[in-house]
């Protein structure tokens, strides 16, 4: 039994593991890497194996970086079974064509841009042909059913409370006679955030594979970020200024709209205009609205009651692109949320490049943004960005709003880790960058976890 670290190694972003029981291989999770342009052409486009050789996907979520190249791996001959929850399944359904749109869209972009230098002409990753393709190949599972994956490998998945649908994988792997149970976090999630339940206890196991997005870093409390929120928000209107938050079309979306709906029915905030501007986020909302069974308590009560947890009075979710371009020609003051989370696509750069030149504006993080992404180079407050491979000098301020992460923190991370009714012999740190994963790993050495490793990137290791 081994596994190799093809992704989101000393990394954040492109979590890609392949997993070898006996003659058997697993992948779990085949994400995009983001970051730089030419580089994440390079790491997207290639695979360290055939991906016609793979028995089976497990996927932890729907995020990019965790599901985002699944069209490459159909493109490149897959077609065997992608096993998730049904609520991943159905963002996928979503996020997937979204995805490949974007691609289209973003190259046509730079090659229009481009032609006058006489630079090669870029193709998209993959088509819509390739994202509708990999639909055939889901499989959805309820929490908590044990499922075959393939000879010697089975599967349940614990809720995660990252995004809906989001699972910690539980692995039961068995090669002639030798039986290990490997866990993943996939990314976890953090407890009493608004609409989802909490992370699951972590189960027994024996190796432990476990997310380190902000291994070292500490989050303000749920409880406290509606009111950090509210006090930036004043201070952007009392000067006409614009709000524009790059989010993640799911999950980070659907907390934002039930945050700001909470501010404004309460009378804490200017009755300022919301707009949604995705047609991502519109289809991925109403997905969380089809799953309620992904829950917490005080959303249901909402349902029950006939209330709509993302809906309200002054939100509009956009979905035509005339719509999207006539915001900026406004000079009032609202708040834009759009994708992408960390800048690198989508409607959201379009936004920042008519509005970042102004002073009144403001642009607010509330996700990790990876190195060298647009996200992470605003987080860092450069004075001058680039924008579709143009230079802008920043001029709006920059607020960074952790509070708002659906990533456990360090602290979150250690308790849920080391707290275990069974340690596991072998832990592996993943899926942070590498000043993250190292902390993290030591910190749960200090907690008695007995041998903890953060991977290089291509690392293989025996279970």
């Amino acid at each position: 039994m081994e596994i190799q670290f093809q992704g989101a190694a000393r990394s954040v972003t492109g979590s890609r593991f392949l997993l070898r029981v006996g003659a058997r291989r697993v992948l779990l999770e085949c994400g995009l890497f983001q970051g730089p342009r030419d580089l994440s052409e390079t790491r997207n486009r290639s695979f360290a194996f055939d991906p016609a050789s793979i028995d089976g996907v497990v996927l932890s979520h729907a995020h990019i970086d965790h599901s985002g190249n699944l069209p490459s791996l159909w493109k490149r001959g897959y077609r065997g079974r992608i096993h998730a929850t049904a609520a991943t399944v159905d963002l996928c359904r979503v996020m997937l064509p979204d995805s490949a749109h974007i691609q289209q869209k973003d190259v046509e972009f730079v090659n229009r841009r481009e032609s006058r230098r006489g630079t090669r002409r870029r193709e998209p990753l993959y088509t819509l042909k390739d994202a509708e393709g990999t639909q055939e190949c889901f499989e959805p599972h309820p929490y908590g059913e044990r499922f075959e994956v393939c000879g010697g490998v089975s599967a349940r998945f614990l809720d995660a409370g990252h995004i809906l649908g989001s699972a910690i994988v539980e692995l039961d792997l068995k090669e002639r006679g030798s039986h290990r149970r490997f866990v993943f976090t996939g990314d976890l999630g953090r407890c009493h955030l608004p609409i989802l339940r909490d992370p699951a206890p972590m189960p027994p196991c024996d190796v432990l594979m476990i997310e380190s997005t902000y291994g070292n870093r500490h989050h303000l409390s749920p409880q406290e970020t509606p009111e950090a929120l509210a006090k930036v928000i004043e201070r952007v209107a009392a000067r006409s200024g614009k709000i524009l938050v790059p989010a993640f079309a799911v999950g980070r979306v659907q907390e934002i709209s039930s945050i700001l709906k909470g501010l404004i029915e309460r009378g804490r905030i200017p009755a300022l205009p919301v707009y949604v501007d995705s047609p991502l986020a519109v289809d991925a909302t109403e997905v969380f609205r089809r799953h309620p069974e992904c829950y917490d308590a005080e959303a249901r009560q909402i349902l029950e009651q006939g209330g709509d947890p993302f809906g309200f009075g002054l939100i509009r979710y956009i979905r035509d692109v005339e719509d999207s371009i006539a915001l900026n020609g406004r000079t009032d003051s609202m708040i834009i949320v759009s994708p992408s989370g960390m800048c690198e696509a989508g409607r959201i750069l379009h936004h920042l490049r008519n509005n970042i030149g102004d002073p009144r504006n403001l642009v607010l993080i509330v996700g990790f943004q990876a190195d060298s992404t647009l996200g992470k180079r605003l987080v860092e407050k450069r004075d001058r960005v680039r924008i579709f491979g143009e230079e802008f000098e920043r001029r709006a301020e920059v607020v960074v709003m952790n509070g708002m992460s659906a990533h456990a923190d360090r602290g979150e991370l250690l308790d849920w880790a080391a707290n275990a009714e069974r340690r596991p012999a072998t832990t592996f740190v993943v899926h942070g960058a590498e000043d993250q994963s190292l902390s993290l790993a030591e910190a749960l050495r200090e907690r008695g976890l007995r041998k903890v490793e953060v991977p290089e990137l291509g690392q293989e290791a025996s279970l």
